[in-house]
């Protein structure tokens, strides 16, 4: 990314931030709040990325360390990658009938009685 680039997302984040930020402090619940609290701090760390990923395209164009283009493309591959996840992780395996929430333990959700078996995977809050 060049240095507009990265000025712009700068500016973006940052303002999308401030937006997030006005929003929280209307929310009614809880909950909402947490997920508000969550957002911002996941622009946080997209908007503390940015300007290390400047000072490493500046080093690459003066020529002063070697190692800073190298750099500069893992920075860029990590912040492609970034995801703020504001909900519990839910992985599902449909092989074994199985499923865990945010990297904890594997749980059945095969249930059987004397009316069948029965499949029953967590559902998402409408």
């Amino acid at each position: 990314m060049t240095s507009d680039q990265n000025l712009m997302l700068y500016t973006k984040l940052a303002g999308f931030r401030l937006m997030v930020l006005a929003e929280r402090h209307g929310c009614d619940d809880a909950f909402r709040r947490v997920l508000h609290d969550l957002l911002l701090e996941g622009l946080d760390a997209a908007i503390a990325r940015v300007p290390v990923m400047k000072a490493l395209e500046r080093s690459v164009l003066t020529g002063g360390d070697e190692f800073a283009e190298y750099q500069m493309q893992g920075e860029s591959e990590i912040f492609g990658r970034l995801t703020i996840n504001l909900l519990d992780d839910l992985e599902i395996d449909v092989d074994t009938h199985e499923y865990r929430i945010n990297g904890g333990s594997w749980i059945n959700a095969l249930t059987a009685d004397d009316g069948g078996v029965e499949v029953r995977f967590p559902t998402w809050l409408g």
